[in-house]
């Protein structure tokens, strides 16, 4: 046990203080705050729950065109993501409408889960970019 105790510590230690992780990119707010209505909705609608998105989808397009019209924070090339985000506002209104127009359950969760790849894609594009 004593030996696991001390493996996690240096491990740890090693994560913490990595020259590696002092440079990371800065947070990028919108992007943070898109991922936060995006998990509590996908991840429900994976269950057969819609209620989250059925009474966010607002908040969705909200967030999307927000993180659209944000300026990137340093790190980030904006450029890479431009159109995928065009495309992030897209779903996320046609999402919207399905919603207003009462579309089926399993409409919905196919739209929701297109648009989570559509947001993941962009994600990977954040971060496989080079520092600009």
């Amino acid at each position: 046990m004593k030996k696991l105790f001390s493996f996690c510590i240096i491990a740890s230690a090693i994560v913490f203080f990595n020259p590696a992780n002092a440079q990371q990119k800065a947070k990028w707010a919108e992007l943070d705050n898109f991922h936060a209505v995006m998990s509590t909705t996908f991840h429900p609608a994976e269950e057969g729950k819609l209620e989250p998105i059925r009474t966010r989808s607002q908040e969705m397009v909200d967030k999307a065109v927000a993180w659209k019209n944000s300026d990137a924070p340093e790190g980030y090339n904006k450029d890479a993501v431009k159109k995928t985000l065009k495309d992030l506002v897209k779903g996320a209104k046609e999402l919207h409408k399905m919603v207003q127009d009462n579309a089926s359950d399993v409409a919905l969760t196919e739209k929701l889960t297109n648009l989570h790849d559509v947001f993941h894609q962009i994600v990977e594009k954040c971060r496989t970019e080079e520092h600009h």
